[in-house]
């Protein structure tokens, strides 16, 4: 017979002048809203030691036990073991159990809720300690790429020549069109609003001057940070992480390579080589587009542009721009290839970390040129 063919049921019955319990049928997790009703009704008529007939009793799952265990209580349960009852030992095992169970989840202590307030604020904590982890893992892994960059400079049989000219191919090289067409849109735009904005004081020629400085001190070296942080950290974390997860890292620390100097130092080394080749390029594509808008809008021919550049802008600029290029270099690089080194097992967190990379370069070289542009204002550079 099938659980739905005999539904549990619940009685009192009248033999021989005794009011005994009948407890028939399955009592299963199919039967349990009727059994659950019918045992609502029963408790009040029962006294705590009303005879139970389990005869009828067909099948019992881990919901019907706890209908019978809430129906007898745990004292008539633990009767059930030393009396008579008809059980087999499996179903006395079962309502144990379950008894067990339900004793042990009502004594966990309910955790007072917290307020809104305080959620945030352990938040808010929880994300500054995460930071300040992140920043203590990233100044170690600073001294160890720098410990292992000045142990491989005293021994050229251990450079990888080759794997660096692979690196600045692909970081530097493959990235020379997509720096050069948006430096040369953002030059255009800030000609344009240069253009816009200082007509109406009658100062249009100035638009040289604030194109020049704009890229020669901030904007040639942060657009190509940023887009080097986006482009170049996330693919150092994808491939380091990549060969995380398949093992491949503890293959070569079996093989007793070190994978600082195999991984890392190429990569840290290509960025520092390409980065501040990209933002002379940079700085040279933004006044191109300029210089193009001054010609269109305001008719002043790159001979002139080019005058005015000579004679207004100094050569200290320039130098102020490309000095940042290798520590930026340094900071991408060496995030995109710890982040690697923190992936786990699955593609997943390769996706993560990836991110993460991203995240984290692209707001420390913001946090860093900010510094640098204080610091340079306060020594009249």
């Amino acid at each position: 017979m099938t659980a739905q063919n005999s539904p549990g049921t619940l009685s009192l019955q009248q033999e021989s002048g005794h009011v005994l319990l009948r407890i028939s049928g399955d009592w299963t997790l199919t039967h349990y809203v009727m059994l659950k009703r019918q045992i609502t009704s029963v408790q009040e008529q029962m006294i705590a030691d009303t005879p139970i007939l389990w005869d009828d009793l067909g099948s019992l799952d881990t919901a019907g036990a706890a209908l019978l265990v809430e129906l007898l209580g745990q004292v008539r349960l633990s009767l059930l073991t030393t009396q008579d009852s008809g059980l087999s030992a499996e179903r006395l095992a079962l309502l144990h159990s379950v008894a067990a169970a339900l004793k042990e989840s009502t004594n966990i202590e309910k955790q007072p809720k917290e307020s809104a307030i305080s959620e945030m604020l352990a938040h808010i904590g929880q994300v500054v300690i995460h930071l300040g982890q992140q920043q203590i893992a990233l100044l170690g892994f600073i001294g160890l790429t720098i410990e292992t960059l000045v142990r491989s400079l005293i021994h050229p049989r251990r450079w990888r020549i080759t794997s660096l000219a692979a690196h600045i191919e692909q970081t530097g090289l493959n990235a020379i069109p997509i720096i050069a067409l948006l430096t040369f849109l953002v030059g255009a735009v800030v000609a344009f609003l240069g253009t816009t904005v200082l007509s109406d004081f009658g100062a249009s020629i100035y638009t040289v001057d604030l194109v020049a400085f704009a890229f020669l001190r901030e904007f040639g070296v942060l657009l190509t940070a940023i887009l080097m942080a986006g482009r170049t950290a996330s693919a150092f974390t994808a491939q380091i992480g990549s060969m995380k997860a398949n093992e491949e890292i503890d293959a070569i620390r079996a093989l007793g390579l070190n994978p600082i100097e195999l991984l890392v130092l190429p990569r840290v080394l290509a960025m520092l080589i390409s980065l501040p080749i990209l933002t002379f390029i940079a700085m040279a594509c933004g006044m191109i587009g300029g210089a193009v808008v001054c010609f269109l809008e305001l008719d002043i021919t790159p001979r002139l542009f080019l005058t005015i550049l000579q004679r207004d802008i100094d050569i200290s600029h320039f130098f102020v721009g490309i000095g940042k290029a290798p520590l930026f270099a340094f900071i991408v690089a060496v995030i995109g290839c710890l982040e690697g080194f923190k992936v786990g097992g699955s593609a997943q967190s390769v996706g993560e970390h990836t991110i993460s990379s991203v995240v984290q370069s692209i707001f420390m070289v913001i946090l860093l040129d900010a510094l640098a542009a204080l610091f340079f204002m306060e020594m009249s550079w």
